[in-house]
């Protein structure tokens, strides 16, 4: 029971990270910009980096990092125009790579760097706190109403292209105050895992958004419970663990379809001859 009550927490957090980064994931895949969430996490591990830094934690802390996840908001919701100048992913790839350096020529000053970029990267859901996880709920609900309301307009906006740059810049800037949260909370290689492999699963079986999704949750639910049991039984980081489970589930699927779909053009070619 006591270990139940331990884990309970982390699983919510996962839950809370599965539900929104995989609706997320849609988006990115319909845009076709699938490093968007590495490079956008990344450049807010800038303003982690410098709150680390300068010895600030808590709120000066979200300062930081809100500073940097409007400013790279800004920055992305160019994005299409950017494309008609350069390859848009090469440009996301030279965005990641600078705020990669700029992390870590900011925390080589810092005390305690070394520690402090590995919790950039994996960070600490397995000690995650009811009240942290209670104002996640909030923060992800509160970001989730107008995604809802405007879904087919925020749909619309990823398939195609149709509106503004206050649309581009508001999908973002939503995008950017979730990844805030989930990169202090879970680490950069849990929130991109979430963010890409479930929706890009779900998008084998079929391409209607609803349905992506809820395959999406199941499967990104299931490696949390694998993560988390794995990483509380044999003492591994847990992050890692979920990542690679995920990982793993995905190139299982694509194998499984990739024989499937071979056998049955072989069956028809039998059948043709």
């Amino acid at each position: 029971m006591e270990v139940l009550n331990f884990l309970i927490w982390p699983f919510a957090a996962c839950v809370l990270l599965i539900l929104i980064h995989a609706y997320f994931g849609i988006h990115i895949l319909e845009r076709g910009i699938i490093f968007v969430d590495l490079s956008l996490a990344q450049f807010v591990g800038v303003g982690i980096a410098l709150s680390f830094f300068f010895g600030h934690d808590g709120i000066q802390r979200y300062v930081f990092s809100i500073t940097f996840a409007v400013l790279g908001a800004f920055i992305l919701a160019f994005s299409r125009r950017i494309a008609k100048y350069t390859n848009i992913e090469a440009f996301i790839g030279v965005l990641y790579i600078f705020s990669f350096a700029a992390s870590i020529l900011i925390l080589d000053r810092s005390p305690h760097g070394l520690e402090e970029f590995k919790s950039i990267l994996n960070g600490n859901i397995i000690w995650v706190e009811p009240q942290s996880v209670l104002y996640t709920f909030i923060l992800y609900f509160i970001i989730s109403i107008p995604h809802i309301i405007f879904r087919k307009r925020f749909l619309e906006l990823s398939r195609n292209g149709n509106g503004g740059f206050l649309w581009e810049f508001a999908f973002f800037l939503s995008f950017a105050i979730v990844l805030v949260k989930s990169v202090q909370m879970a680490g950069i290689l849990q929130v991109f895992a979430f963010l890409i492999i479930p929706a890009l699963i779900g998008r084998l079986f079929t391409r209607e958004p609803i349905r992506v999704l809820i395959t999406g949750w199941l499967l990104g639910l299931a490696s949390s419970t694998f993560g988390i049991a794995a990483s509380y039984k044999w003492d591994l980081p847990v992050a890692p663990v979920i990542v690679a489970s995920l990982s793993m589930l995905f190139f299982l699927v694509l194998l499984i379809i990739a024989l499937f779909k071979s056998r049955e053009c072989r069956g028809e070619t039998e059948k043709g001859l």
